[in-house]
This record gives C-alpha cells, sequence and structure tokens, in this order.
C-alpha cells in the first residue's frame, strides 16, 4: 500500500450531518455560535487518515469515533500538526459534545495562541465532572497552564512557575497511571520545551530514557521518536540516528516527522539523506494540500522545510531541483492583509522562495537563467528599497559576467538613479526640518540636531544602493579586462561568500589567493558539493595538479545526486579525463543502513505544489438565467462568496470591490459573486450598492448552499455557510483563496496578488488521487 495519505471527501463523511443552517450567533454570519475561539482555525470536516502513528489515548466519550479522531489528534500534535490535531478535536467533539478532553486537545493546538487556548479550557473545565481522575488530572494541570496572562511572562518567574507545575502534574500522571505511554511522551515533549524558554535540561540522558520507556511498549511511537531528534540536536546528534531513521515512517502522513530527521542528518553533514527527508516531507504536505484544498501558507512548517530543503539540494549538486523548488516557493499564493487598513500580511514563501532562486543561480554561475528572470514574475521589480538594491546588482553583475557590458552599464546607472532619489528626498527633508528649527526660533545646537535626524533615516536606505555601485564597478573592471584594478576593488564585494570569492578572486588573476580562500570554504564546508568542485577547479587552473587530482577524488564521493551540466563541473571534465573517468563520473547513490528503510519517494506525493481545479456549478442569476462555470473557462475569474444582504460585512465587501471591478476586468479578471439568497431575493443586495448603477458584476444565487459546499466555504461542525474569495485561473484551477468567519475585503492587495499569480507560468493540472478511500 502506497504511504501517501488519501482523505475521503467531506462530503461522502457519514460522521457529518449537513442539517439546516443555524442563525450565527449576535447576528453576525459566518461567526461560531461557540464563541470566538471557534470563528478561527479549521472548520471544515476531519476524516480518519491513513498514516498518523500509532498512539493510544482513552478518553471518556461515548461515541466510539469520537476517541478515533481523539487519537489522530494526539497522533498530529506529537507532529507539531496543530492545524490539523484541532480539526481532529472539533471532530471529536461534534461527535460526543459532552466529552471534555477533545477541548484539551484543541487548547494543545493552539499553544502558541493564548486567547484561544485559554478559551478550549474553559469548555474543558466545564465538562470535568464526567472526566475520569486521569482525565480530571490533564484538565486540571493544563487549565493551570493555559491560564491567562502567564504566557506574557515569557521567561519571567510566573512563567516558569506554570511550565514546573506542569511538569510535576505530568509526573504525577505518569507515577499513578504508569500505562499512560501519551503522559510520558507529553512529559519528555514538556521538558524539552521548557528548555526552549530559560529552564535547562539536567541531563538529556535521563529524559532520553523517558523516551526510552514509551518505544519498549511502543517501538514506533511518533512522538518519542520526534522528541528525541528535537532533545540531540545540537547537543549530541548522533544519538538521535535510530529515531532519524525511522521518524517520518512511524506517522508517513505527518508531513513535519520526515522533515525532522533532517535536522539530524544535516548536524552531521550528511546532506543527501538530510535532503531525502525534507523532499519527504515536501512531497507529503503538497498531496494534502492539493487534496483537502488548503493554502501552502496554513500549513505550519511548510515553508521552513522547503526553504532548508532548496539549501541541501544545492549542498548536493541536485542544482536544476533546487532552482525549479525556489521557483515553485514563489509561486505559492500568499496570505494578504485582510483589510486595506488591517491585518498581517504572510509571505514567507514567497520571500524564501525568491531568496534561494538568486542563491542558486548566482552559486552555480546561471548568469544567463539570472537575466531571462529579470524584470519578471519570479524576479519583478520591488518597492522595498533593499530587494530592488539587490535585483538591480545581481542583475549588473550577472551582466557584466556573461559580456554584456551595455546591460552592466544600464543596471549600474539604474542604482545611482535610485540613489540620486533618496538623496534629493534627504534634502528636502533636511530643508524642511531646518525650515521647521528657524521658524520655532531654535538655537543653532538644536537646529542642527532636528537636521540630523530629518537625515537619519535615509542611511539604511542609501547603504544598499552605494554598495551595489562600489561591487558592479569591480565587476565592470573584470568585463574591461582591468585585472589589476579588479584586485584592487575586490574588498567592494561584501554580498560574497568564500566560495565565490574565491571565483573571483580567481578571475582577477590571483590564483593564490583564490586557492587559499577555496581551501578555507572546503574545510568550513565539510560535506558539500560545492566548495570542493570550486577548489579542484581552482587548483587545476592554477596548475597544482596532484592536489586537484586529490581533490577531485574527495569530491567525487559526494556527487551521486549531481547535476553535471552544472559550469564548474563542465571545467572539472579535463581533471576526470585525467583520470580516465566515464563521461558520467558519479558513483552510484547508495543510501547507508543508518538512514532506514524508505518508501518510494514519487509515492508520498508532487515534487512540486500545484493549485487544485476549482469545483463545477451551475447557478442563476437575479433574472433567473443560469450561469455555468464553463462560461467563465478560458478565462481568469475572482468569486466572491457572501452570506446574503442582511450581512453587513458582505455588502461592505461587494462595495470595496465594486469601484475595482474595471480594475480586475483590465487585468483580464472576471468577477461575481454567489449569495446565500435566492434568485427572486438578489434585488436585496444590488439595492445595497453604493453605486447608483448597483453592482457592475453578476451575483448569482445558491440557496440550497451546494456550492459554498463545494467549494467548502462552509463549517461542517456548525452547518453553516462561511465567506470565501476565490481566484480561478483560465484553466479553472484556484491560484489563491481564502474562507473565513469574515470576507476579505482589501481589493487593492487582491488585486495586485491576482496579477502576479496570473504573470507565473500555467499551473500543472491537478490531477485526482488514484484512491480517496478512507483508512479501513
Amino acid at each position: 500500500m502506497s504511504p501517501r495519505i488519501f482523505l475521503l471527501n467531506v462530503l461522502l463523511c457519514p460522521a457529518i450531518s449537513f442539517a439546516d443552517d443555524v442563525p450565527a450567533v449576535g447576528g453576525k454570519p459566518g461567526h461560531s455560535t461557540h464563541g470566538e475561539a471557534f470563528d478561527e482555525g479549521p472548520r471544515q470536516a476531519a476524516v480518519l487518515m491513513r498514516g498518523m502513528g500509532n498512539v493510544s489515548f482513552p478518553i471518556t466519550a461515548a461515541n466510539a469515533d469520537a476517541q478515533k479522531f481523539f487519537d489522530q489528534g494526539i497522533a498530529q500534535l506529537h507532529g507539531f500538526w496543530y492545524y490539523e490535531a484541532e480539526r481532529s478535536f472539533r471532530q471529536a467533539a461534534k461527535l460526543d459534545d459532552t466529552a471534555p478532553m477533545p477541548y484539551v486537545g484543541m487548547a494543545l493546538a493552539n499553544v502558541n495562541n493564548e486567547k484561544r487556548s485559554v478559551e478550549f479550557m474553559k469548555q474543558a473545565v466545564s465538562r470535568r465532572a464526567k472526566a475520569t481522575p486521569r482525565e480530571q488530572l490533564y484538565i486540571d494541570g493544563y487549565s493551570a497552564y493555559f491560564s491567562p496572562g502567564k504566557k506574557d511572562d515569557k521567561n519571567g518567574d510566573a512563567n516558569k512557575a506554570r511550565r514546573t507545575a506542569l511538569v510535576k502534574v505530568l509526573e504525577k500522571i505518569v507515577f499513578e497511571f504508569p500505562d499512560d505511554l501519551e503522559a510520558k511522551a507529553f512529559l519528555v515533549f514538556q521538558v524539552w520545551d521548557n528548555a526552549q524558554h530559560g529552564m535547562p535540561i539536567s541531563s538529556h540522558t535521563a529524559l532520553a530514557a523517558l523516551a526510552g520507556e514509551v518505544l519498549a511498549k511502543n517501538p514506533m511511537h511518533p512522538g518519542a521518536h520526534h522528541y528525541l531528534i528535537h532533545l540531540w540536536n545540537h547537543q549530541d546528534d548522533r544519538r538521535a540516528l535510530k529515531s532519524a531513521a525511522v521518524g517520518g515512517q512511524a506517522a508517513p502522513g505527518v508531513a513535519h516527522l520526515w522533515h525532522m530527521p533532517g535536522h539530524t542528518f544535516t548536524a552531521l553533514k550528511r546532506y543527501g539523506e538530510a535532503a531525502w527527508q525534507q523532499e519527504a516531507s515536501a512531497r507529503t504536505d503538497h498531496a494534502f494540500m492539493i487534496e483537502t484544498r488548503l493554502m501552502p501558507e496554513q500549513i505550519h512548517n511548510y515553508a521552513h522545510n522547503n526553504d532548508w530543503l532548496v539549501e541541501n539540494l544545492g549542498y548536493i549538486g541536485r542544482v536544476s531541483d533546487a532552482i525549479d523548488l525556489a521557483k515553485n516557493m514563489i509561486e505559492l499564493p500568499r496570505i494578504g492583509p485582510r483589510t486595506a487598513t488591517g491585518g498581517k500580511p504572510s509571505h514567507g514563501g514567497f520571500k524564501m522562495g525568491r531568496d534561494r532562486l538568486t542563491a542558486a543561480l548566482i552559486a552555480w554561475e546561471r548568469w544567463d537563467e539570472l537575466l531571462a528572470l529579470d524584470g519578471g514574475a519570479y524576479m519583478p521589480p520591488l518597492d522595498d528599497t533593499n530587494e530592488e538594491a539587490e535585483r538591480l546588482r545581481l542583475t549588473g553583475t550577472a551582466a557584466f559576467l556573461t559580456g554584456n557590458k551595455a546591460l552592466g552599464e544600464a543596471k549600474t546607472d539604474a542604482i545611482r538613479t535610485w540613489l540620486e532619489n533618496v538623496k534629493a528626498e534627504r534634502a528636502k527633508k533636511s530643508a524642511e526640518a531646518e525650515a521647521a528649527a528657524k521658524k520655532a526660533n531654535k538655537p543653532e545646537d538644536k537646529m542642527a540636531k532636528a537636521v540630523t535626524d530629518a537625515q537619519a533615516p535615509f542611511k539604511a536606505k542609501m547603504e544598499p544602493f552605494e554598495k551595489a555601485v562600489a561591487e558592479l564597478e569591480f565587476f565592470r573592471a573584470l568585463a574591461e579586462g582591468r585585472t589589476d584594478d579588479a584586485r584592487k576593488q575586490i574588498g567592494t564585494v561584501n554580498s560574497a561568500g568564500k566560495v565565490r570569492l574565491s571565483r573571483l578572486n580567481d578571475l582577477a588573476g590571483d590564483s593564490a589567493k583564490a586557492a587559499q580562500i577555496a581551501r578555507e570554504a572546503v574545510k568550513e564546508s565539510d560535506g558539500q558539493v560545492l566548495p570542493l568542485a570550486n577548489l579542484a577547479d581552482i587548483l587545476w587552473r592554477k596548475g597544482d595538479k596532484k592536489d586537484a587530482l586529490d581533490t577531485f577524488q574527495k569530491l567525487r564521493p559526494l556527487c551521486a545526486q549531481a547535476d553535471l551540466d552544472q559550469p564548474v563541473f563542465q571545467r572539472l571534465r579535463v581533471v576526470a579525463d585525467e583520470l580516465k573517468l566515464p563521461a558520467d563520473w558519479r558513483p552510484k547513490l547508495d543510501w547507508p543502513a543508518a538512514s532506514g528503510q524508505r518508501p518510494d519517494i514519487a509515492s508520498l506525493g508532487p515534487f512540486r505544489w500545484h493549485p487544485y481545479a476549482a469545483p463545477d456549478w451551475s447557478l442563476p442569476d437575479q433574472t433567473g438565467e443560469m450561469r455555468r462555470f464553463s462560461d467563465s473557462k478560458g478565462k481568469p475569474t475572482l468569486m466572491i462568496f457572501y452570506l446574503g444582504s442582511g450581512c453587513s460585512h458582505c455588502i461592505e465587501q461587494l462595495n470595496a470591490f465594486g469601484p475595482m471591478t474595471k480594475d480586475f476586468t483590465d487585468a483580464g479578471i472576471n468577477l461575481l459573486a454567489v449569495s446565500t439568497e435566492k434568485s427572486d431575493e438578489l434585488f436585496k443586495t444590488y439595492a445595497l450598492a453604493k453605486a447608483a448603477d448597483g453592482f457592475p458584476f453578476p451575483i448569482l444565487a445558491d440557496p440550497t448552499l451546494a456550492t459554498f459546499k463545494a467549494y467548502r466555504a462552509y463549517d461542517d461542525f456548525e452547518t453553516m455557510p462561511l465567506h470565501g474569495t476565490f481566484l480561478i485561473d483560465a484553466d479553472g484551477l484556484v491560484r489563491w483563496q481564502d474562507i473565513s468567519y469574515q470576507p476579505f475585503t482589501n481589493a487593492k492587495w487582491l488585486l495586485a496578488e491576482s496579477k502576479r499569480l496570473l504573470a507565473l507560468p500555467r499551473a500543472v493540472t491537478a490531477k485526482a488521487l488514484t484512491s480517496n478511500l478512507p483508512a479501513q
């Protein structure tokens, strides 16, 4: 059986009943009837999934499936998969609302959100009387732990006291209920977590022994292996190797548990194994996101894993895959600020991807590709001063190194223009400050201070452009063959690491300095392909053939997965010929036994994330005429699901997008809205338009909520519709979405994000997975 996760479509799940819609509390459509804590988090049903690991945490529950979902949530907690853990616990509570422990689970799934965790624990405490003595210990311990305000103390005495108290409670559970393996696992986690908050572990070996007690009874316990990897990371990673070898296999459906062994293997400089683990994590996440229709930024640790994976792929020479995955991170839909005046955007994956893409292109001398990407969807001009200085510097460097002197000079001039504009703005602010000081009759020293204060913010704005100009003058000297000048100016190249700096010294004619720096780079980067390849190349061209051959022989065992078409490897062809090696001189890939038994990595999911196919629909407009999804195929569409004319926030949303309809149309994007009301009731919405001619886009009726449910803009737990906004491309794929208890009203941001996403290459069509059956 493939280890890939297969989920049952929520519309088929027998545990969910789509009852008549219930009114929202306080007249707020989309808001939970249970209070604010339930507004956020997952509001679509959970299903029982394969690959969640073997855990057992018996609770008081009248429904057998509630116990199954609770155990699944515990396993997901052990994998730090908090969003899905909360979903599982919500499903357990849906099946048995009298059970207190699912609410404890919800609190644990929100360990980083004090407001919500406190509210969930109140729900658990209110049901405490139905709990067993063992469960009551958990309820009391976590209720005290999540008491309001104590987390705000961070590393202070109050926070340490609550953490110490929780450890004591868990110790009591372990003593009184010695068969409770989960108590031991949570105790291991808590002591380790306390250490992350200023409470050192006095004996790592003792804590590892406690985890060992769990593994003695359950050898594939996902939490015990996970926590052992954390425990020994940066302490003695060799002692985590056994757990690293089986960490992902212990719960193959939890991406983070594939990721964590990557920490161990990276620390031990076993980058090939580390990259495999991180790739397994990425593929598992991709399969899950595509099938469950979650956006990548909603997945804890996803961007971090892929960022690290790109780096490790570079370390083993899988350059094309590193670049491809970095581009994929740039393709990810971003989470924008909910309103034009507030809300926190999430651009982590985009920023990481952009940084990794440029780093890989530079490190591996992919100058032509860098220039081809300049100004396009992957490297667009940015408003951020530092980012734009970096883009112009990198493309100017690439231009000079590829002999395109005119383009290099154009990039240098563009940087100077930016710099002059910043200087002009600084002069303007200085003059305004001086004039204001004079008008206020301030003494000369106060006036001077006012001018200095006005100029201060501009130093940070000017510095990246000043450094970029100086650096490009070095590359201009190289391009013009002025190697003497280049050697004098090489100190201006502040952005280069040692591998690249050694290469630049070599280009400037200082082979001795180049070799010295290249050796330093190898010493600092043990186990990495590029530093050794670079040293072998420099030594060979310097004439140190013996050292070059020796270095190449050290390099070769690391290159089983390396892309030999990279420039540095092409230059090493002469060294391989000297050793009479074949054109493909890479060794056979052979994983060490300590790496563990691994599944076929392709079975876990796709290498790249791609959007899912939008569900089909057919809905009437206000005249009763049927509109169909197929009508919009071939042209991007923005669909807004709103909760009827009685929802004031929904009308605010429509009035925010209404005036920008032409902007979206000019960008090639159609707008339409879908209401919960009947077709003959849509006039109520049109009557609430601020514009005299109403809303300039079609509004469709979905009173049965079938389309709301198909797009998952629906709360399965409380059987109510939710706000939803979806960008669907010309191929019918959902490129961006927002589903929430409140509408997304930042039309200006979404227009810009839509343009960015639609400018990217056409997405790979999401293919249906071969099975969507639940675990048996």
